[in-house]
C-alpha cells in the first residue's frame, strides 16, 4: 500500500497551467550623412586709447570735447553699425603722445540661402566656418538573418549601419 500512494497524489493533484509568450524584433538601419556647411557672422568692434590726446566727435554742425565717437547701433546697414569719426588733437604741444585705434568692421547679414546640387553657394564671412562634405553610399546595404545575424556592407565615409535582434520570452 505505501507504494500506492504516490501513484494516488500524482492521480489526483492539480493540474499545472503557465502561458508562454515568446516575441522576437528585428530592426535594421542604414543612414547616409548629407552635406551640411555652417557659417558665423564677425561682429564689429571698435576700440580707442592713448595718452596726451584729446579726444572730440563732431556731429550736425558741433564738436563736443572729451568725448570717444565709436559704433552707431541707431543706424545699421545690413546688420553693421555706421562709424561714428572721433577727432584726436594733442592736448600738451610739444610733448610726447600715443594713440592706439582699432576698428574691424563686421560682416553684412548674407540674403537668404537656398541651395542647389546639395550644397549652397555660402558669402565669405569673417567669422568660423564648418563644412562637412557628407557621405557616399557606394555599397552601403544590410542583410538581416531570421536567426539575428546581421550583416553590414560598409559604405562610403559619412555613412552608417545598425542592425538589432531582440528576443522576449515571458513565462507566466
Amino acid at each position: 500500500m505505501k507504494k500506492l500512494i504516490p501513484l494516488l497524489l500524482l492521480a489526483f493533484s492539480p493540474a499545472a497551467y503557465c502561458d508562454i509568450t515568446q516575441k522576437f524584433v528585428t530592426s535594421a538601419q542604414i543612414s547616409v550623412d548629407m552635406p551640411f556647411v555652417t557659417t558665423q557672422k564677425l561682429g564689429t568692434t571698435y576700440s580707442l586709447s592713448g595718452t596726451n590726446i584729446t579726444p572730440s566727435v563732431t556731429s550736425g554742425g558741433s564738436t563736443t570735447s572729451n568725448a570717444i565717437g565709436g559704433l552707431n547701433v541707431g543706424s545699421l546697414t545690413a546688420g553693421v553699425p555706421a562709424m561714428i569719426q572721433t577727432d584726436k588733437t594733442v592736448t600738451t604741444a610739444g610733448s610726447s603722445f600715443a594713440v592706439t585705434e582699432s576698428l574691424t568692421m563686421g560682416d553684412a547679414t548674407p540674403s537668404a540661402v537656398t541651395p542647389s546640387a546639395g550644397i549652397a553657394a555660402l558669402p565669405h564671412l569673417g567669422g568660423q566656418t564648418t563644412v562637412g562634405s557628407g557621405g557616399t553610399a557606394s555599397n552601403l546595404g544590410m542583410t538581416s538573418l531570421s536567426s539575428g545575424v546581421h550583416t553590414c556592407t560598409a559604405g562610403g565615409s559619412g555613412t552608417s549601419c545598425i542592425g538589432q535582434t531582440t528576443v522576449t520570452i515571458t513565462i507566466d
